[in-house]
This record gives structure tokens, C-alpha cells and sequence, in this order.
């Protein structure tokens, strides 16, 4: 389930505000609005950013960018209790007894991870198979990362030729007092208006795609940790154990509260299946 990253959106949005905040008290938001600073810091660098990268990439980079500001949120609490129940399961009935659990999946991931589980493949197989998808992963990541942090370094670049261009422009219209005003406008603009969108938005979306990518590998990492677990016939607790080094450490021994009975069940369906 996709949720918006509210931290994204607001980061923008303030950063945003508290720029136009501090230009509207000292004077008119109105004189920091320049077309031609626009075209050029903004479309001269996406332009030049189309020159980089192929077509298929930037539109890959566009769904994979979703990703700065949707989260899937995955609890991995969630996953770990997934993959105990799972282990008590195939523990008390076989790894056959898992396939209906494994088709009401909505993980491709995990639903393929398990399948040649119980289709009874290698465990080595299984790794490298599923690693292989974690490489291509992580490497369709690193496009949009990278589409990022490149864009990021050409909008200051395209900013300084905007100053160029004013510059120019001011200097040849000396003689005319009147024109000496927008070449300045252009030339002082573009270099604001580059630095602002690589610095407020590019460079830290990059970032957050960063962090992204590596919280899925690491979900993914032990999620193939917890299929190989099950396969080897590993007990439910241990492998619980196994699986909370994916979590951070001050949540680890954070467990939904249970009343004895629970408790007094769960001991006896482990004790009698070790």
C-alpha cells in the first residue's frame, strides 16, 4: 500500500515558503518572477539532462521517482511475524502446505521467493536467483539516483550561463539606460533560480531515493534470509530471532503483548515440533 511521504512534500513546500517569506519582506515576490531565468536555469538543464540519458531512462526515472514522494510502507514487524507463523506452518504440515498462503501474496518478491521454495529448489539457487533481482533492482535505482544528482549539478551550471547571458546583454545595451535593468534581472535570476532547484529539490530527492533503495534491499534481504530459514526446517523462534537484526535495535524487542494462554500455545506448538 503506497502512502504519500508527507517529510518530502513538506520540506519542499517550506523550504519554498520560507524563501518567498524572506523575499516578500524586503520587497515584491513579483520582481523574482523572470521567464527567460526560468527557460533558461530549468529547461537549458533538463535539456542537457536529455542529452545524458537515453529516453527509456528518464522515463523509467520519472516512475521510479514516485518513490521520493509515495512510500510503500512495509512494517517489518509485519514481515517477521509473516515469516514465524509461516515457519510454524511448514514445521507442523510441510513446505506443500504453503501454497495457498504463497498465492494470496501481493509480493512478487516474496510470492516468487517462496514458490521455488516449495517447488524444492537449492537454497544456493534460490539466493542467487532472487539476488540477481535485488541487482537489477538496486541498479534501476541507482538511474534514478543518479538522473537526479546529474540534473542537480546542470541547473547551477545552466544558471551561471543565464548570468552570462545577462551579463552580456547589460553590456551591450550601456548606451541604453533602460535595457541595462532585465539583462541584470536574467543575469542575477538564473543563477538563483539553479541553485534553488538543485539545492531545495533534486539533490535532496536524489538522497531520499537513496535511502528508499537501500531500506527495500534490506527488506528484501531478509525476506530471502527468511525463506531460506523455512526451507532448512529452521525453528520459528530462532528464526524470529534471525530476522529482528533486519530491525532497528531499540525495536527489536518491541512484541505485541500477549495474555498467558497465548503465550502457554505458543511454547507448546514449539516444544513439540523441535
Amino acid at each position: 500500500m503506497k502512502r504519500m511521504d508527507l517529510m518530502t512534500v513538506v520540506g519542499i513546500l517550506l523550504g519554498i515558503g520560507l524563501v518567498g517569506w524572506s523575499i516578500a519582506t524586503q520587497g515584491d515576490l513579483i520582481m523574482f518572477f523572470n521567464m527567460p531565468a526560468i527557460m533558461i536555469a530549468v529547461g537549458g538543464s533538463f535539456a542537457a539532462l536529455l542529452i545524458n540519458f537515453q529516453v527509456n531512462q528518464v522515463k523509467l526515472v520519472f516512475k521510479v521517482t514516485q518513490q521520493a514522494f509515495f512510500e510503500k510502507k512495509k512494517d517489518t514487524r509485519e514481515t517477521i511475524t509473516f515469516f514465524y507463523d509461516l515457519a510454524q506452518k511448514a514445521r507442523r504440515e510441510g513446505l506443500l502446505a504453503l501454497e495457498d498462503d504463497i498465492h494470496e501474496l501481493e509480493d512478487p518478491f516474496l510470492k516468487k521467493g517462496l514458490q521455488m521454495m516449495v517447488d524444492g529448489m537449492e537454497p544456493e539457487l534460490i539466493k542467487d536467483i532472487l539476488r540477481t533481482e535485488i541487482g537489477a533492482l538496486t541498479e534501476r535505482h541507482r538511474l534514478g539516483q543518479e538522473l537526479f544528482r546529474s540534473w542537480g549539478s546542470l541547473a547551477p551550471a545552466f544558471g551561471m550561463i543565464g548570468t552570462l547571458i545577462g551579463l552580456i546583454q547589460m553590456l551591450a545595451a550601456l548606451d541604453d539606460p533602460e535595457s541595462i535593468g532585465p539583462g541584470m534581472a536574467v543575469a542575477l535570476l538564473t543563477t538563483f533560480y539553479g541553485a534553488l532547484l538543485a539545492n531545495l529539490v533534486l539533490i535532496p530527492v536524489a538522497g531520499k531515493l537513496s535511502i528508499r533503495s537501500d531500506e527495500e534491499v534490506m527488506m528484501k534481504e531478509a525476506m530471502i534470509e527468511g525463506i531460506i530459514g523455512i526451507q532448512g526446517g529452521m525453528n520459528p523462534r530462532v528464526l524470529q530471532d534471525k530476522l529482528k537484526a533486519f530491525m532497528p535495535p531499540g525495536e527489536r524487542d518491541l512484541e505485541p503483548e500477549k495474555d498467558e494462554g497465548e503465550r502457554q500455545t505458543e511454547e507448546d506448538v514449539i516444544a513439540d515440533n523441535v
